[in-house]
């Protein structure tokens, strides 16, 4: 199939061609033709699979066969849980809309708000924000949400993890006369994103990608064993020093992260960071410093786990395991984007193992541990004890193993 196929505006197809893109990915393909029709869509799709157009592309068709017939407000509102990301997809809204007469703007935190209101003043076909920043201007009567036509929720399953689907809902019903609704997920998985669809959307198509070959990230992964935290660093040194072009290493705490980057600059590892509760414009340095290749690592706290896109990111090193399987998949989709070759390592002491074999069964991928010569563990893995197990050694009776189990069914 090409976009030509799709019923796209020429002018659409000369964007993508000019954006290096012949034809649509699996994700575009299943979700541009119903939304086309006006269909609410719940979609997942794996990181790198062309997402950001495959919601993009309609509602700038929409825009395109029904433009506006009077100055007002914005009529698409894309909503995104990270600056970072809500800059990316202005930035291909930007290159989309290149040969047409749409106008785009972006609203993230961290900004001055006298831009904030210079962007909103104008006519604005679509907006790219944050949510927390947009709903302070909601309040302050300075954003107006009634001529929104459809609202697009990206990664959806993050604005959740960081608290924002009260706001979002409150977004929503400044918007309630919209006519579409787009949500866009990693996972269609959990209790929480099926409430916020049930919420937002009214009978829409459910949409779950796979990638074909082409477009599946090829992502070689596995794990170290360390024996503490010295040797975890230990590890982290040669990695980055023989095996590595460039790499984002993760990290649990802003703490850990600022430790870490003193290790490493002590070693003459060049690094930059990014965490939570920095300035939009050091968060910005220092992505462009990493985009670029002057600096070949990035140190980051899960605040940045999405919303990073960096083409041609050799490695993802988990220096810390993260708390959830999901952000461990997150974390790993930052390598092997668009069909590229990349490498995920994790940096494992005892009380990880568990989550090993967690992100192992999430993900699909085997994770086999490995071993540098040099820096062989001392210890071997712990060995796993079934939870069934552990609960009836708890038990004081037959009588108590049973009632536990029928408890836990009716869970």
């Amino acid at each position: 199939m090409t976009f030509d196929e799709l019923e796209l505006d020429d002018a659409l197809c000369q964007a993508v061609a000019d954006m290096g893109f012949t034809t649509p990915t699996s994700i575009q393909e299943l979700v541009v033709p119903p939304a086309m029709e006006g269909k609410d869509i719940l979609a997942s799709a794996p990181t790198g699979t062309g997402k950001t157009a495959a919601f993009l592309l309609p509602a700038c068709q929409f825009l395109l066969d029904y433009p506006r017939q009077k100055p007002g407000a914005t009529r698409i509102l894309i909503l995104t849980p990270t600056r970072e990301l809500a800059l990316q997809v202005y930035g291909q809204a930007m290159a989309i809309t290149k040969h047409t007469e749409l106008v785009c703007g972006v609203i993230t935190g961290g900004i001055n708000y006298g831009t904030d209101i210079d962007t909103l003043q104008k006519n604005l076909d679509i907006l790219v924000a944050t949510p927390g920043r947009l709903f302070e201007h909601i309040q302050n009567e300075k954003a107006d949400c009634r001529d929104i036509e459809c609202l697009i929720l990206d990664e959806a399953d993050r604005m959740l993890d960081m608290g924002f689907s009260g706001i979002v809902n409150q977004i929503a019903a400044e918007a309630r006369w919209r006519k579409q609704n787009m949500l866009f997920s990693a996972t269609l998985e959990g209790g929480g994103v099926k409430r916020f669809s049930n919420e937002l959307l009214k009978d829409p198509v459910v949409v779950e990608a796979s990638p074909s070959r082409k477009e599946k990230n090829k992502i070689h992964q596995w794990y170290h064993l360390a024996d503490d935290y010295a040797h975890k660093e230990a590890l982290l040194e040669y990695i980055l020093k023989n095996q590595v072009t460039n790499a984002i290493v993760f990290v649990k705490t802003r703490d850990r992260l600022q430790a870490l980057k003193d290790s490493l600059a002590s070693k003459g590892i060049m690094v930059c960071w990014l965490q939570g509760e920095m300035p939009q414009d050091k968060r910005n340095a220092a992505l462009a410093r990493f985009k670029s290749g002057d600096v070949p690592v990035l140190l980051a706290t899960d605040v940045a786990a999405r919303g990073i896109d960096v083409p041609n990111v050799s490695h993802v090193i988990n220096f810390d395991m993260p708390r959830k399987a999901d952000i461990y998949v997150h974390r790993v989709g930052r390598t092997g984007r668009a069909g590229a070759k990349g490498t995920a390592i994790s940096l494992v002491e005892a009380h990880d193992i568990e989550m090993v074999g967690k992100a192992s069964r999430y993900s699909g991928e085997p994770l086999k541990a490995r071993v540098i010569d040099s820096l062989r563990p001392k210890h071997k893995a712990p060995k796993k004890i079934p939870k069934k197990k552990k609960a009836s050694k708890k038990a004081p009776s037959k009588v108590k193993k049973k009632t536990t189990s029928k408890a836990k069914k009716k869970k």
